[in-house]
């Protein structure tokens, strides 16, 4: 299962302090890893409807709002209010009219089977009730929606068990660090 050391911290929100040095740390490790580069890895496409689930200071959401272009959606979901204040000044800074920010624990009030891609990257370690939130992921995602898992503080093992344990997902390939699943039937 998860080490104990991840667990004392699940579901509980970061100090604004805590959040604000992630964002600058953030900001450098894009500087050299750059977001983008690990989502060509994905099926985020033109046109695609995404989430960005436990978006933090928007990385990814950027990232992803560039690669869906005008004609697709990004919806960058997180529990933390400067995660959503910080996701909104960086899309207004670069023009972007793509992404929609929702504050949430679990429920994103999404329609059903509306998106193509669900990404969770180095969130599912911290989420509280995770076999709620693969619920959500399921509910929203169309039939042949992909889920993608990155998560450094776990090992492989314990991101694809924690996402199969539910029987929601089916794990399909490992891709560097990108976990990739399907919804089960």
């Amino acid at each position: 299962m998860i080490k104990n050391h991840v667990i004392k911290n699940r579901g509980k929100p970061q100090s604004n302090l805590d959040f604000k040095m992630m964002a600058t740390i953030f900001s450098i490790r894009d500087k050299f890893n750059k977001p983008i580069e690990i989502l060509k890895k994905t099926q985020i496409g033109s046109g695609s409807h995404v989430l960005d689930y436990g978006c933090g200071p928007g990385s990814f959401s950027i990232a992803s709002a560039e690669l869906v272009g005008p004609s697709g959606k990004v919806f960058a979901a997180d529990m933390h209010p400067l995660a959503i204040k910080k996701v909104n000044k960086k899309a207004a800074k670069k023009g972007l009219d793509n992404i929609i920010t929702i504050q949430t624990h679990c429920n994103t009030n999404l329609d059903a089977k509306s998106l193509d891609v669900v990404f969770c990257f180095d969130t599912f370690h911290s989420i509280n009730h995770p076999e709620d939130v693969l619920g959500e992921f399921q509910r929203i995602l169309k039939d042949e929606g992909i889920l993608y898992i990155m998560d450094h503080h776990l090992t492989d093992d314990e991101a694809i068990s924690g996402i199969t344990a539910t029987n929601l997902f089916k794990f399909l390939e490992k891709k560097e660090d990108l976990c990739k699943f399907i919804k089960s039937s």
